[in-house]
């Protein structure tokens, strides 16, 4: 594993809370990733993550942290992880995400954490502690419940079992957990059968929400690696000629299923008690911030 020096770590990026989860900065700790999922939009040139297999830690990141986070006037929240997963396999050594986690709790930040590491229970302790005066999300990417489908989709990610064992013990510790179904994958894991499963599943584990975006995102870089990997696995013979024909060079691929699917996912949704859309997730998930009143 290498080092890499940065110019500064936590990056503003606020959008409304209807749109997106609850973020002021994003922070990226590691850069690269060794989940190596198909279809990660990370190994896009737009990006310009050279060797993005290859994981490689901030130099001395912890102690540049904290000098941000101590220098920023009001405190917020920070989303860890935007462009690598924070609970990769180095982190579980060097524990610089559970460090950051440290570093908010002292501070006063809140979080959200994408991650499709069951590795994120670890820090249950923290998180809880957080979520307790704090916006807390702690948010699964589970693009589907089928271990195998799973292990080619997702080769270096633990088994979509881990990730909900993981969730439940987040969800015990009192942190607000869900899944993002992201991306769902035209003629690979768009199927009812596959958004209820999921969704059975999250809510078994105490998750409190799913959100989904019916369909992926390619572009160049991320687009040749995933057709690449489909015609690789003779399973998958034809799935690539469905692509281009579909959507040619588009940017956003959704299923052709699209509509039927998202009815099917508010339904099962709401039968099951869980949040799906943004606003809702955004207003559960900070229900223990405190509130600035007024004096007139």
């Amino acid at each position: 594993m290498s080092e890499m020096d940065f110019k500064r770590l936590l990056t503003p990026a606020r959008a409304s809370d209807a749109e997106f989860f609850r973020t002021d900065w994003t922070l990226n700790l590691y850069r690269g990733c060794n989940h190596g999922c198909v279809y990660c939009d990370s190994r896009s040139v737009c990006y310009q993550i050279e060797d993005f297999g290859r994981v490689r830690v901030k130099r001395d990141c912890l102690a540049a942290l904290e000098t941000e986070l101590r220098g920023k006037k009001q405190a917020g929240v920070v989303s860890m992880g935007a462009a690598s997963d924070s609970y990769n396999a180095l982190e579980q050594k060097r524990e610089v995400t559970r460090g950051a986690l440290a570093l908010m709790r002292r501070y006063g930040y809140g979080v959200v954490i994408p991650t499709k590491s069951d590795l994120i229970a670890r820090d249950a302790d923290l998180l809880g502690e957080i979520a307790r005066q704090r916006y807390v999300c702690a948010v699964f990417s589970i693009t589907t419940g089928d271990a195998e489908l799973a292990g080619f989709l997702e080769p270096g990610a633990p088994s979509p079992a881990r990730r909900f064992a993981a969730m439940g013990k987040l969800a015990a510790a009192g942190v607000f957990t869900g899944t993002w179904i992201n991306p769902m994958l035209p003629f690979l894991t768009d199927t009812q059968a596959n958004v209820r499963d999921v969704l059975r599943r999250t809510a078994d584990a105490g998750g409190r929400f799913a959100i989904c975006h019916f369909g992926v995102t390619l572009r160049e870089g991320d687009r040749e690696y995933f057709y690449q990997a489909l015609e690789a696995n003779p399973r998958f013979a034809g799935v690539k000629a469905k692509y281009v024909a579909a959507f040619g060079l588009n940017y956003i691929c959704p299923s052709p299923d699209a509509q039927r699917l998202c009815e099917v996912f508010d339904a099962e949704c709401d039968r099951l008690g869980l949040l799906w859309d943004f606003a809702s997730v955004n207003q559960a998930a900070g229900a223990n911030q405190p509130v600035q009143t007024s004096l007139f």
